[in-house]
């Protein structure tokens, strides 16, 4: 199996591809070179048909990235600052994607980027605005496709990731989605459980 997801991965329903997606890892090219990189511990989909998804009532040219085709970056402003990453999935015409909510940091990324003095190291990228400032992840990777070479890139979870997941001792939760106003008794939010690096535990 390649180690970078290809964009053809994602053209599944975004129920289906936000479970897979925990433990997988989001890679980030910066311009001069350096990688940062985290593993994905807590995603949340949204769908077509789905009222808090951004997509519900009609396209818009903040959502119009979503109604591509998929293996796509939306990214979005919320409350004026923080930053917030989608992966696009499902056929083109049918808008929907996982948001990526929180990363395990690897530990080279952990030393690299700045953070308060008071801030856990494990509390980084514990939140989708987090995540977003320690990766440098902004509104000009927009329509970012995500494959090997770009600014953005996703790839498989490892194989001894799976196998602890198999295993037993890496569980995942299935709950509701955070913050919403509707849509908000969907089951469409997973995360590690027991993880310290998952936004709310």
């Amino acid at each position: 199996m390649e180690l970078v997801i290809l964009p053809e991965w994602f053209d599944r329903s975004a129920v289906t591809i936000a479970p897979e997606l925990i433990g997988c890892t989001l890679v980030r090219q910066l311009p001069d070179g350096q990688q940062l990189r985290g593993i994905i511990v807590e995603t949340e989909a949204y769908q077509e048909g789905d009222p808090a998804c951004h997509a519900y009532r009609k396209q818009t040219k903040r959502n119009q990235v979503m109604f591509g085709d998929p293996g796509y970056v939306y990214v979005y402003l919320i409350y004026g600052m923080y930053h917030c990453v989608n992966v696009v999935t499902d056929k083109a015409g049918a808008p929907s994607a996982v948001l990526i909510r929180a990363l395990e940091l690897d530990r080279d990324t952990l030393v690299s980027i700045p953070r308060k003095p008071s801030e856990k190291p494990v509390k980084v990228a514990a939140g989708p605005g987090k995540l977003c400032r320690a990766m440098q992840i902004d509104l000009d990777l927009y329509g970012t496709k995500l494959d090997l070479g770009q600014a953005l890139w996703l790839e498989h979870r490892s194989t001894d990731w799976q196998h602890k997941l198999d295993g037993g001792s890496i569980k995942l939760t299935q709950t509701t989605r955070i913050g919403l106003t509707q849509g908000v008794d969907l089951p469409w939010r997973w995360y590690v459980t027991d993880c310290h690096a998952v936004s709310k535990w």
